[in-house]
């Protein structure tokens, strides 16, 4: 029950992030007379410091923070799948230096690396798609790093988690007969260990997301993630923060942010655990 309704919040918000910014009455560029305006049935979570709609540009940053989580969490599995697969299944020597790769790794700190490859290849992206026929995705070169780079830093776990459930699983018997019928080191691999490992992949899933998310929103919080005319949960909160001061205090463009993404964080966490454990 309580995994149904975990469920049933989490489509809930992806579905108004999806549909929300078409259904809204204003656009997402939509400029009202009324800037910080506080929120009021115009505008049910107030405008912005141009005079936006707040609700819209949530929904709107939403779409970017899911996707952003979703592509790098996928990024993630694949290697980190993949990697935890070859390792446990070969062993000796190279099982070996696959894993001290992995322990070099863990010791840089993730976030620094991320920063240095947006730093790095940002404008060096941006003009070689700009310089072939994928010039219309040359403003996007920021959100395609940050697919990348999110991606590349959240696999280590988890291939330390396949790689230990495929020492264990390697050593069964139905694995040793199907080396014995001639089956080839990928079929073995992808075929049947894969599945063996499928549930703790997912379930690793609904903590990889947030944490891509967490460390997007970190980024665009900064100034190193998302860039406009795009939003995110997190260049929402750079955008409220930077409107408080002494003389005026428009908390609602910096409470709404932070609660929309601390639900969502919150609602993925919950999940994990019910899918750790399941009969609570």
């Amino acid at each position: 029950m309580k995994t149904r309704l975990i469920l049933l919040m989490l489509g809930g918000i992806a579905l108004a992030s999806l549909l929300g910014p078409w259904l809204s009455p204003y656009s997402v560029s939509t400029v009202s007379a009324a800037p910080l305006s506080p929120p009021s049935l115009a505008h049910w979570l107030g405008t912005d410091l141009h005079g936006r709609d707040l609700l819209t540009r949530l929904l709107y940053g939403g779409r970017i923070s899911l996707l952003v989580g979703l592509v790098g969490a996928s990024v993630s599995l694949l290697v980190g799948v993949t990697y935890g697969l070859v390792s446990g299944y070969l062993g000796g020597r190279t099982d070996n230096a696959m894993m001290r790769l992995v322990d070099i790794l863990y010791a840089l700190p993730r976030i620094v690396l991320v920063i240095v490859l947006i730093t790095l290849f940002d404008l060096k992206l941006k003009g070689l798609l700009d310089g072939s026929w994928l010039a219309p995705l040359a403003p996007h070169a920021r959100l395609m790093l940050l697919f990348v780079g999110l991606g590349l830093v959240e696999w280590l776990t988890l291939a330390r988690i396949v790689r230990a459930q495929v020492l264990s699983i390697k050593e069964r018997p139905f694995i040793l007969s199907a080396r014995l019928i001639g089956q080839t080191t990928p079929t073995i691999l992808f075929r049947q260990i894969l599945p063996q490992v499928l549930p703790t992949v997912l379930t690793y899933l609904t903590l990889a997301l947030p944490a891509v998310i967490l460390e997007e929103s970190f980024l665009s919080f900064l100034g190193l993630g998302v860039q406009a005319p795009l939003a995110s949960w997190g260049t929402l909160l750079a955008d409220g923060a930077s409107l408080l001061n002494p003389i005026q205090t428009p908390w609602w463009c910096l409470l709404f942010p932070a609660l929309l993404l601390a639900t969502t964080l919150l609602i993925f966490n919950f999940l994990g655990d019910q899918l750790r454990s399941p009969k609570k």
